[in-house]
């Protein structure tokens, strides 16, 4: 049974791989190479699953081809968006660096108003006392006139009835003009002090008219000035939020590098000089309170101002520039292995001038293991600045600084695998991240 399936088999076989002969011929003789329907279906089932493995072979080589081809592309299209990005915050940081320079100069302008302001109304007031004054004089010569004038009736009145009472060596008519007399003088008497009443009275309606004017002028003074306080007081809340989160978020205490720098400068005097109490004892009023506190407001803007100066809070290139390297560990670029990164490097072109980014005090310019040309650079608070792979140090050990000074060209000295800057920052002897204080003033200055 079994054999006469296999004999079936073997029939169908034949019928779809029929036997097969390779003829091999030489010089001399010719051989053949029988190929039966086993040895077909081998070779056949062979080649098929050769075919299969190059098929798959060759996509997954694609595959990954077009995966690191993409790759590729994001990253590059990562590193396009990452430039663009700090082309904005850079232009952005200008932008912030003119307005803060236009709020200092509203700032001076409007204190400038308020103290005029402040003058002409001191001067109002002591015009609006002057005629205050006028006006109780005036009134009480009015009184001590019409008091005069009644006197002087009562006195006429006397008089007359006295003259016709009279009788004796004066005759009717001696006595009649006599009478005539001096009715006709206490007449002009009479006349010139209702004259000089007239008079007083307008002179008293016209100091009230004045005073009435000078009170509005005043209130509307008062009312100017309390639109410039609430201003000026909105203006210096708005621009000291950022200066505060600068600092923080540089991870530094607003208020400990206030009282350093206070402390360093501690003369008195100038324009910001709060408004002192009186010698008599009288207390501030509400407005030179609020101009106080205006004041204290400047100040600390002022305070912030020097500090800023004195952090790396400003950029090293001001030229057009690429990040290549961040802080933190990565593998190193001469095959060294994985290597702490203790800043940013910054790629432009070769020569690219350099710039302190701070006030400081130069204690390194010159070769370097490893950094090439180096310039260390000394700041306040337990800061220093490093600026490595230069091409030429333009300042000298001990040399005093300010943010912006032209310290060296871009290069590629030192262990470098291109035109670069290796920008460092140093906190108390640690390095940290120079992208910390780059970003925390991006939206001031």
């Amino acid at each position: 049974m079994l054999n006469r399936y296999l004999y079936r088999f073997h029939q169908a076989l034949e019928r779809r791989f029929p036997e097969q002969r390779l003829f091999l011929k030489s010089d001399t003789e010719t051989r053949f190479i029988r190929l039966r329907p086993g040895t077909q279906i081998i070779a056949l089932a062979g080649g098929t699953l050769a075919l299969a493995w190059t098929i798959v072979a060759t996509a997954l080589i694609m595959m990954d081809s077009i995966g690191a081809g993409s790759a590729r592309e994001q990253s590059v299209r990562q590193q396009a968006l990452y430039e663009e990005r700090l082309n904005a915050l850079s232009t952005d940081r200008d932008l912030r660096v003119e307005e803060a320079a236009r709020a200092q100069e509203r700032f001076n302008v409007a204190l400038a108003q308020v103290s005029e302001m402040q003058e002409r109304l001191l001067a109002s007031e002591d015009r609006r006392r002057e005629l205050e004054t006028g006006i109780d004089t005036i009134q009480d010569t009015l009184r001590r006139t019409i008091k005069e004038r009644d006197e002087a009736r009562s006195e006429a009145e006397a008089a007359t009835f006295a003259l016709n009472e009279q009788s004796g060596g004066a005759s009717d008519l001696g006595r009649a003009r006599d009478a005539m007399a001096t009715l006709e003088i206490l007449t002009s008497a009479l006349g010139l002090t209702a004259k000089e009443r007239d008079d007083r009275l307008a002179d008293a309606e016209a100091a009230q008219e004045e005073a009435r004017l000078v009170a509005e002028s005043k209130r509307d003074l008062e009312l100017r000035n309390d639109a410039i306080f609430a201003k000026l007081e909105e203006a210096v809340t708005v621009s000291m939020e950022p200066l505060d989160d600068m600092f923080r978020d540089a991870g530094m205490s607003p208020e400990d590098i206030l009282d350093s720098i206070r402390s360093g400068y501690s003369g008195q005097g100038g324009p910001l000089t709060p408004i002192s109490v009186s010698t008599s004892g009288v207390p501030l009023s509400a407005e030179e309170l609020r101009a106080n506190a205006i004041l204290s407001g400047l100040d600390r803007m002022n305070m912030y101002r020097m500090a800023a100066f004195k952090l790396p809070f400003s950029m090293p290139v001001h030229d057009s520039f690429r990040w290549t390297s961040g802080f933190g560990y990565r593998n190193d670029p001469k095959g060294a292995g994985t290597r702490m990164h203790k800043g940013t490097d910054m790629a432009g072109s070769y020569g690219t001038p350099i710039y302190a980014t701070a006030d400081g005090v130069v204690i390194h310019a010159g070769p370097e293991s490893g950094f090439g040309q180096l310039v260390t650079i000394k700041h306040d608070f337990g800061i220093e600045t490093l600026y490595a792979h230069l091409s030429q140090v333009r300042v000298e050990v001990g040399q005093r600084v300010s943010r912006g000074d032209r310290i060296g060209d871009m290069g590629n000295s030192g262990r470098s695998t291109g035109t670069h800057l290796h920008y460092e920052i140093h906190l108390g002897g640690t390095p940290v991240n120079p992208m910390t204080f780059i970003k925390a003033a991006k939206n001031v200055f």
